[in-house]
């Protein structure tokens, strides 16, 4: 018997929050930050690095799980996010850990709110498979979805096997993540422009998940962004801005779901030694609740407003960011 959606996140919550409470307790270790220490902008003196979720607070928690939230799903990049605002407001980078867990927030979110389009698309798709029709629509969408995650996770497993160093590779630097911003900004404009938008989500098929699947690929560069490469890729192939966003947080799915598991391992692993469990648990649950919120505004707000938005935004981002690097300002992304 399938688990319904509530049934499902319960044992889903109860699962994340025994992990995190098998950790030590540490909810206060780091007292809040002052407004004076927000605002100072000091150059002698670098801002010092947040090495572990036990040297962050609950504030800052919050903060980065609303960064995670807000920006996984809107098409301008999550990982350049979170790299960028800790450093900015003078927290350092909070690491790979804590970043980790937050994902688990964003995959709930998403998975909360497609859950009846995923019951339809998976038993849909199991009864063709039963019945051997398999020009059925939710088939054919289940079928591309699939199809369309095996570039990231090629993508992946070559980086990690060639790259081995590639969380300091110049992929990764602020001037990469700038310029990604930038190029990716052109690239959703023209298809923006040129995209003839007619096509909605009863028209998808298996073609549509591969192409999307190859665009969302691209994400595995910091600053591309998975949804702003997908999304992009959508509108080049004709779908309605509301569709394409639609079905791109649905190829996302398996993705990211992938992508924190993998990222996670080694956290678990390690029982979360050090590790403050009620920040690790508001940063997960801001994530959620903004990672909600942005999937539910952007779809109503693509049925009937153009990316001009997100163009204007990720090109003034990159451009910020390249001005920062002419400047020499003193602060750096830590890797």
């Amino acid at each position: 018997m399938a688990l319904s959606r509530s049934q499902f996140f319960t044992l889903l919550s109860a699962g994340v929050a025994g992990a995190i409470l098998a950790s030590p307790l540490k909810a206060f270790t780091t007292p809040l930050p002052g407004a004076s220490t927000l605002l100072a902008q000091t150059p002698p003196v670098a801002a010092p690095a947040v090495t572990s979720v036990s040297d962050m607070n609950i504030f800052q928690a919050f903060i980065l799980g609303l960064v995670q939230g807000l920006t996984e799903f809107l098409p301008i990049s999550s990982t350049a996010h979170l790299k960028v605002v800790p450093v900015l407001l003078g927290w350092g980078d909070p690491g790979s850990a804590f970043t980790a867990v937050i994902q688990l927030g964003s995959i709930a979110a998403v998975l909360w709110y497609f859950w009846s389009d995923l019951s339809q698309v998976v038993n849909g798709a199991v009864r063709a498979l039963v019945r051997r029709e398999y020009d059925d629509k939710d088939f054919r969408i289940a079928l591309g979805i699939a199809l369309g995650t095996l570039p990231i996770i090629v993508g992946g497993i070559l980086i990690k096997v060639f790259v081995p160093d590639y969380d300091n590779s110049p992929l990764r630097s602020l001037g990469a993540i700038a310029i990604a911003s930038i190029v990716m900004a052109v690239l959703l404009g023209v298809a923006e422009s040129i995209g003839k938008r007619k096509r909605d989500f009863s028209q998808l098929g298996m073609q549509d998940g591969i192409l999307m699947g190859l665009a969302q690929a691209m994400a595995l560069i910091p600053g591309v962004s998975r949804s702003g490469s997908t999304l992009t890729a959508g509108l080049f192939m004709g779908l309605e801005r509301a569709t394409a966003a639609r079905f791109s947080f649905l190829l996302g799915i398996p993705a990211i779901t992938l992508a924190g598991l993998v990222e996670l391992k080694d956290v678990v692993t390690g029982g979360f030694a050090g590790v403050g469990a009620l920040p690790l648990l508001v940063g997960v649950i801001s994530s959620a609740v903004f990672s909600y919120i942005s999937i539910a505004w952007l779809i109503r707000f693509l049925q009937t407003q153009s990316t001009l938005v997100f163009v204007v935004y990720r090109l003034l981002f990159g451009l910020a960011i390249l001005a920062s690097i002419a400047a020499r300002q003193p602060w750096t992304v830590g890797q």
